[in-house]
């Protein structure tokens, strides 16, 4: 797999449109960054992360997963839509002034900064500008 990121919302959008309660994928630190951020924004109920354990003939491996909890309003799913929009192949950069407002802010942007992931409102407050990673409406 090439970009770990763009699994991680795939796997979100397909469980939203087949309205799924929880999506499990592997564990990574950026991935569970991402998470914690729209569980923060209200996108998402719950981020778990969760061990799970392979057993195949000979060999026993132990695994992170991360366990997201999708949220709901009056059966419809919270997040419409959530699109990557930096890619491996073609990395998007910005400063702190040209950060997208989704929109009219009722969306979000995920951005890459110099101190951590986090959402492009916080960036903006802080004077941050750096790679946006997706956006969600």
């Amino acid at each position: 797999m090439t970009d770990p990121i763009a699994d991680m919302l795939t796997r979100i959008r397909n469980a939203l449109l087949v309205k799924k309660d929880k999506v499990s994928l592997p564990y990574s630190k950026v991935k569970f960054e991402i998470a914690k951020i729209l569980e923060k924004e209200g996108r998402i109920d719950k981020v778990e992360v969760a061990k799970k354990s392979l057993k195949k003939d000979l060999f026993a491996s132990d695994f992170k997963q991360l366990e997201l909890t999708m949220k709901y309003d009056n059966g419809q799913p919270v997040i419409t839509s959530i699109k990557r929009i930096s890619k491996p192949g073609c990395r998007i950069y910005v400063k702190k002034d040209k950060i997208p407002r989704v929109l009219n802010g009722f969306g979000m942007v995920i951005l890459s900064t110099s101190r951590g992931l986090m959402a492009g409102q916080e960036a903006r407050k802080q004077g941050l500008g750096g790679e946006l990673i997706c956006e969600i409406y």
